[in-house]
């Protein structure tokens, strides 16, 4: 027989679960139900200019977020990323979650997401194709693709607004139940020193602090292929200054389908890797 709450204390609501609820620690836990009580706050914050901010829901990489039941495992997993990425400081996710909110509504990340980009510029620079051996998909960022960087990068704005597109295409194969993170591929074959210009400079600056600031803990590994020498030593360079987190899920890969597949093959299976990268699917 189900004992009942002691007389005057209200039963401890119950969390609806998933496969990647269960994975939350007690800190995380608490960390969210803190969390949780702020949110109508950040709402607030977030749209000053709604009257009723407090009580109106948001969608957030599809999954809406009613700030009147916010017992829902799918927002549990969107709210958690706000929270390790600030090291489960209440405070600092809620200050990352209002500035999210604000910048999607001065981006207009939704008209991004309708606008329709010409093929012919941006068509090869971005793949989605298969999934890893757990079942986020794999997304691949191909920065020679295009040789013209006048009509890539030319309209450094519209690039962006591609680039906003393209990463919530991306998030849109999450389910926030079973996946909620997905594998990145950069690839810079056909890239030099020569093949950049400021305004491309300038535009992989502006899409790396959104990511960084607006996107968070949506990727398990990043692996950077076909790398020029000189970017390696870039990145050896800057390592020392980058968390040990972050690090964690990046991977400098060399050249060459052979090499290439070593790596990759370790996450995903070669039916499901392109023959480019050492694979065997016959895909982009």
């Amino acid at each position: 027989m189900q004992e009942s709450a002691p007389e005057g204390l209200a039963a401890e609501p119950i969390e609806p679960k998933t496969a990647l609820t269960d994975q939350f620690t007690p800190k995380e836990w608490d960390a969210l139900k803190a969390f949780r009580v702020e949110i109508p706050d950040a709402l607030a914050s977030a749209y000053p200019d709604k009257n009723n901010a407090k009580t109106t829901a948001v969608k957030l990489w599809g999954i809406t977020i009613e700030p009147s039941n916010l017992l829902d495992a799918k927002v549990s997993v969107v709210l958690m990323k706000f929270l390790r990425a600030r090291n489960l400081s209440v405070s600092e996710g809620k200050t990352m979650f209002i500035a999210t909110l604000r910048w999607r509504d001065h981006f207009n990340v939704e008209a991004a997401c309708k606008e329709e980009f010409p093929q012919d510029v941006f068509g090869q620079l971005g793949h989605i194709y298969g999934q890893d051996k757990a079942g986020r998909p794999v997304v691949y960022n191909v920065y020679g693709g295009n040789q013209d960087l006048k009509a890539v990068f030319g309209d450094i704005q519209r690039f962006l607004r591609w680039r906003v597109a393209f990463m919530e295409k991306s998030i849109e194969l999450l389910d926030f139940e079973t996946t909620d993170q997905m594998i990145q591929v950069h690839d810079y074959a056909g890239v030099s020193m020569t093949s950049r210009d400021t305004n491309s400079k300038n535009a992989a600056s502006e899409a790396s602090s959104i990511f960084s600031s607006h996107y968070p803990e949506l990727l398990h590994k990043k692996y950077f292929v076909n790398v020029p020498s000189y970017m390696t030593w870039i990145f050896w360079l800057f390592k020392p200054l980058m968390p040990s987190a972050t690090l964690a899920k990046m991977s400098v890969v060399g050249s060459g389908a052979s090499t290439i597949g070593k790596a990759l093959l370790a996450e995903v299976n070669a039916k499901q890797l392109p023959t480019r990268y050492g694979g065997e699917a016959e895909a982009f």
